[in-house]
């Protein structure tokens, strides 16, 4: 009798300490689908407390008829034949908003006093919009910006993309894709910079245990996978590409390396920045002083003599 006592209590904690750790992933999964989700755009007051005087703001541009389809641009007031940082925010293609200061702040504090544009683009989110057709407002707001460049003292030749999150994967397939890019207008860069994305191979994440945003971004069909996935969309050599990833993170540093990898094997300039941050402040982090900002503005300076002077060049005060 004891015995089945004992047993029947056994089994009580088993299903109660399962049902807790099914709670506990429950929360963390809801957590996680909510990634960049929970910072709401600042206001025009709050924006001019931290924008540099030096920096001129051209607030929501636009690059198509949809609401989402806007852009910002900042620029030094006596900007001429300046490189442009193209940033896209993340937000697991449903959320995030271009003026976040996760997203611009500290690149705009770090680059534009120092001589670089600094464009912030939005796009459709889910459910109007799927990643691909994401891909492709990104392509036109690209072809959009180079177009006007040089009214804002930019130079379109001289174009750095760069993406966080789903904004990586986005920057990512028009890297491996570049017709998306050339389909809207838009010529070539000089270089990408992928901030954490844990979507470059599309397939392998869905088959895999995976957070619910991915399903709602991709989906049931191994086509729409395979078509969305910017590991398998590359076939060539491409521009310099860095891959920044989290170590707190395992499947981003993985992906990372096995996209860099491919890459590599095309010929392309290509590599992984490991950095012990969080998802979050591998955007946010990004332009305050210190070894991850300074290694991420080497890979841009070496991708143009120009940027390179540009950069190596001490900000002025703010």
């Amino acid at each position: 009798m004891n015995t089945l006592i004992d047993v029947g209590r056994a089994t009580r904690r088993i299903v109660c300490v399962t049902a807790l750790l099914l709670l506990a992933a429950g929360a963390c999964g809801a957590a996680q689908d909510t990634l960049d989700a929970d910072e709401a755009p600042p206001t025009p007051a709050s924006r001019a407390r931290w924008l540099p005087p030096q920096v001129q703001l051209l607030r929501d541009l636009r690059y198509g008829d949809h609401e989402r389809q806007r852009l910002d641009v900042y620029r030094p007031a006596q900007a001429q034949g300046a490189a442009t940082v193209f940033m896209v925010h993340g937000g697991g293609w449903a959320h995030g908003d271009k003026a976040m200061d996760s997203v611009v702040k500290h690149k705009v504090q770090a680059w534009v006093p120092r001589g670089v544009v600094v464009v912030s683009v939005n796009y459709r989110l889910l459910p109007q919009a799927a990643p691909l057709e994401q891909a492709r407002d990104v392509a036109r707001a690209l072809a959009f910006a180079q177009s006007r460049s040089a009214e804002w003292g930019g130079d379109p030749a001289r174009f750095v993309l760069m993406g966080h999150s789903a904004g990586a994967h986005l920057v990512a397939l028009l890297d491996a894709t570049p017709a998306l890019a050339a389909e809207a207008g838009a010529t070539r860069w000089l270089g990408s910079v992928l901030l954490d994305s844990a979507a470059l191979d599309v397939p392998a994440l869905m088959q895999a245990r995976h957070l619910r945003l991915f399903d709602r971004a991709f989906g049931r069909d191994p086509a729409a996978w395979h078509a969305a996935s910017p590991w398998h969309r590359l076939a060539a050599r491409g521009a310099p590409l860095l891959a920044v990833c989290s170590t707190r993170r395992d499947e981003a540093c993985a992906q990372a390396r096995r996209h860099v990898e491919k890459a590599q094997s095309f010929g392309s300039r290509a590599s992984v920045l490991p950095q012990d941050l969080s998802h979050r402040d591998i955007n946010l982090q990004l332009g305050e002083p210190g070894a991850y900002t300074g290694a991420v503005e080497s890979f841009l300076r070496s991708l143009d003599a120009g940027l390179d002077a540009t950069l190596s060049a001490a900000a002025p005060p703010l």
